[in-house]
């Protein structure tokens, strides 16, 4: 009893457990990471899949449509008149000839031949005439009536033999069979040449079994169950083809094997895709799953040491746990503080924010009240002339009633609906300037914004003598900003140019037009003074009028510059070599009006 209890034994029990905790764990790790590899390397193989069948599926499609081009040209040239001519009156072949002949080289086809139904080669791109035999794919099958499509292989005195496809189209002069046949033969090796360069091996087989086109020189003209050449097994998978192949440096020692099946051009469009990649993330991960399980065992058995460690000075752990409680405590409560006093601050920012947004907007407004208060003058005289004039014609319109002159008074209350039509339009505009826009940017009409600005400044540029010249374009430009703080932007910098021609003798003219280019920009041009100092003209309460003046505090301008940047826009002024100042305001094109 006293060696059971004695420390030698109980060491020696907790060492043969210690080993048979670590055995297990050791088979527990080579289990999870063996099943990790699996999980990989299949997940792996079915992202490879997708790629392949991608790539299969664009190499079939870019092939396809490379053939289809000379089926619809043999199409085409069936219908030819004088190809159809010298099948129903035979006559000096030597045009046709050079027709073919010129087709061909524009089209890259190695082959355009015109065939009667004897087989007869009547018409040719080549310098030589062989003769078809009219049992024979394509032709037969054009003979009868129906499109014909064929592939061969032909042998050449020297260098590699010819893979070539061949269509044939029927040639019909009317009602009834068909005459004779356009055959348009090429040769695929041009397609090859300009294949993209690509890892996967790519390779399409007729119904021969025969390899006749592919990315891989070695492969063409190989059989593809000689397997031999190929030198592959199969593996099957649960859900994939995998081939171990043992074919030269060029091929991959084990890939994926997709099909896919191409009926319209009689070919099986077949791919190979190195699982090499696979195999190394599934390894990958399977390390990694190892390695964090060799960490997570170490980390264990170091918890599992330190606890029995710990165990021996519970009372010194109990009194560096409560010294670090409350130094806990204490850092808690700092950080408590700190977290307080930046919320109190983030809050005193956004209230700063919301101040700062809401008196940009109340200038903004300002502004625009500031602008109708120097236009009032002109704006009520042209609100008072059509009253007075509808007055007028009201009691014209009265009198021509009384004495049944009812033509006349018909002018006169068309008169008054015009008149009434134009101070409508006038209050709208009025209307429209002055309310608070708070809408997000948007597509805006730019001609019919300037066109509301123009119409709105136009009383007080008649009572200054101000010649107003606005190139007006014939279609609508489109812009992205705000229609009613776009209209003040125009409004200010024609205002601006006003005032500089305030007391100004001699020709008085401003323009305005727009350059829709590469880049949308729209400029305003007086014939004024000029600008003293343009880099400083954007800046707040910046004026040249006289100290208590009232036309404005230097306001306008910072305001545009403030609104045009908002639109992602630019506004610029410099002074004409001609004279006067000119303002250019840069925008940016409506999003589908830019792809235009």
């Amino acid at each position: 009893m006293a060696i059971l209890l004695s420390p030698v034994y109980r060491r020696q029990m907790f060492n043969k457990r210690r080993a048979i905790w670590v055995f297990a764990f050791a088979i527990f790790v080579a289990t999870l990471t063996g099943g990790v590899w699996s999980l990989a390397y299949r997940t792996a193989l079915d992202q490879l899949a997708q790629r392949g069948q991608g790539e299969l599926a664009l190499a079939s499609d870019r092939l396809t449509g490379h053939l289809f081009r000379y089926r619809e040209l043999a199409v085409v040239l069936s219908e030819h008149p004088e190809l159809v001519t010298l099948l129903t009156r035979p006559s000096d072949n030597e045009q046709a000839n050079s027709l073919l002949r010129r087709v061909a080289d524009k089209t890259g086809a190695r082959a355009l031949e015109l065939v009667d139904t004897s087989g007869r080669i009547v018409a040719t791109s080549l310098p030589e005439i062989p003769s078809y035999n009219t049992s024979a794919e394509p032709l037969r099958r054009a003979l009868n009536g129906a499109l014909g499509r064929a592939n061969r292989v032909e042998a050449t005195r020297s260098g590699p033999a010819r893979r070539l496809f061949s269509f044939a189209a029927p040639v019909f002069a009317g009602d009834g069979p068909s005459q004779g046949a356009i055959v348009a033969e090429v040769d695929i090796w041009l397609f090859e040449q300009n294949w993209p360069t690509s890892e996967a091996v790519v390779f399409f087989v007729n119904e021969n079994e025969d390899i006749i086109v592919s990315n891989r020189s070695e492969l063409v003209l190989s059989g593809r169950s000689d397997v031999t050449f190929l030198g592959h097994t199969r593996r099957l998978t649960a859900s994939h083809d995998i081939w171990s192949i043992k074919a030269g440096p060029y091929l991959p020692m084990e890939a994926m094997h997709l099909v896919r099946d191409l009926p319209v051009i009689g070919l099986v469009a077949e791919i190979l895709l190195d699982t090499a990649p696979a195999r190394q993330r599934a390894a990958l991960q399977a390390q990694v799953a190892a390695a964090l399980c060799l960490v997570f065992g170490a980390l264990l058995f170091l918890a599992a040491e330190r606890r029995r460690a710990l165990a021996a000075s519970l009372a010194q752990e109990e009194a560096a746990n409560t010294l670090l409680e409350a130094r806990v405590a204490k850092r808690t409560e700092a950080l408590s503080d700190a977290n307080a006093d930046l919320r109190r601050e983030v809050g005193e920012r956004r209230d700063a924010e919301a101040a700062l947004k809401q008196a940009q907007a109340d200038l903004v407004q300002a502004g625009k009240l500031s602008a109708l208060g120097q236009m009032s003058a002109g704006i009520s005289h042209e609100l008072n002339q059509p009253l007075m004039a509808i007055r007028s014609f009201a009691e014209n319109g009265a009198v021509f009633l009384e004495r049944g002159k009812r033509e006349q008074a018909a002018g006169n209350l068309a008169r008054i609906s015009d008149m009434a039509r134009r101070m409508g339009r006038i209050i709208k505009n009025l209307r429209a300037f002055s309310r608070n826009e708070n809408e997000p940017m948007t597509r805006v009409n730019l001609v019919q914004v300037i066109d509301n600005a123009v119409e709105l400044i136009q009383p007080r540029l008649r009572a200054d003598d101000i010649a107003l010249e606005w190139t007006r374009p014939s279609e609508p430009v489109y812009a992205l900003g705000g229609e009613v703080r776009l209209a003040q932007v125009f409004v200010n910098l024609i205002n601006n140019s006003a005032d500089a021609m305030t007391g100004q003798t001699g020709t008085k003219s401003i323009q305005i037009f727009i350059d829709n280019g590469h880049k949308l920009a729209v400029t305003v041009r007086d014939t004024g003074p000029g600008i003293a100092d343009p880099e400083k003209v954007f800046e707040p309460f910046y004026t040249t009028k006289e100290v208590g003046s009232s036309e404005g505090m230097g306001l306008g301008l910072s305001i545009s510059y403030g609104l045009v940047q908002s639109f992602g826009g630019n506004i610029r002024s410099v002074n004409a070599t001609e004279g006067g100042a000119m303002f250019t305001v840069e925008l940016e094109y409506w999003a589908a009006e830019r792809a235009a």
